[in-house]
């Protein structure tokens, strides 16, 4: 199976740790963000692993050469943001059917065997899926809003200044389910041509996921999958990193009781 990593952003939030270094090279419990997620993901059966880079590129590249089943999509020249990352690295994800997203700077205890699982029953029923996200009920300033019948994607809301969007005409918010993204997502191969369709329409190669997402939501439907167990944490921050080292540890221990 294929995932991708995404390791290419300025980390800016980790500063002065960034400064010398990219983010997903600052480590925890010891242990490189990046090599963390890689180790979850190959646990899971993900065998071909793509990585973009931009923010000390050379250091990742350095960090990975050698492994077995990575790739690099290098993104050096001019950071690409989300969307325009897994456009760049169309080529290497081609192939699969499916690919994973993950970001670098996700430490959870998703499991992602049954989160692949419930995206291939998904798409059994409804084939037209292009994505289906990994979501939890946890607090977030950033909120998805979703049908609360089928976990159809159908908003957003800022809970810091109270705004809220949605591409539906008949959108209403009391209507929705407010959920908080985990950063992990399954996408369809065929989401590839709508990406590139998109990049085309706004005239740039760089763009975030999430506006791709609600230009296509309308049309074609993506979906939240809930994992009600679900612990996540964005290590972005600086100051988040003493709450990063306590859940790695308490990650270690889970593993060591199975």
């Amino acid at each position: 199976m294929k995932a991708m990593i995404f390791a290419a952003g300025l980390g800016t939030r980790l500063k002065p740790l960034t400064d010398r270094m990219p983010k997903a090279l600052v480590p925890v419990g010891g242990k490189p963000m990046i090599d963390q997620v890689m180790e979850k993901l190959q646990a899971a059966g993900y065998d071909d692993i793509v990585v973009n880079v931009h923010h000390f590129a050379g250091q990742i590249i350095d960090h990975l050469r050698g492994r077995h089943g990575v790739q690099i999509s290098d993104e050096s020249d001019r950071l690409l943001e989300t969307g325009g990352g897994v456009l760049h690295a169309a080529e290497l994800l081609k192939g699969c059917g499916a690919f994973l997203i993950h970001n670098v700077d996700i430490l959870s205890n998703a499991d992602l065997q049954a989160f692949q699982q419930a995206y291939s029953e998904r798409i059994v029923n409804e084939p037209e899926t292009l994505a289906e996200l990994l979501v939890t009920d946890r607090p977030s300033s950033r909120k998805l809003l979703f049908e609360p019948h089928n976990l159809r994607l159908v908003g957003w809301k800022n809970l810091n200044t109270g705004k809220v969007g949605s591409p539906f005409k008949d959108f209403r918010e009391e209507n929705c389910i407010a959920l908080a993204f985990s950063g992990i997502h399954i996408m369809n191969e065929s989401i590839l041509q709508r990406l590139q369709e998109y990049s085309e329409s706004i005239d740039s190669p760089a763009f975030p996921i999430m506006d791709f997402y609600f230009s296509i939501a309308t049309e074609y439907p993506i979906y939240a999958h809930i994992s009600p167990e679900l612990q996540v944490l964005d290590i972005g921050k600086i100051d988040r990193l003493p709450e990063a080292e306590r859940m790695y540890r308490m990650l270690q221990e889970d593993t060591q009781k199975l």
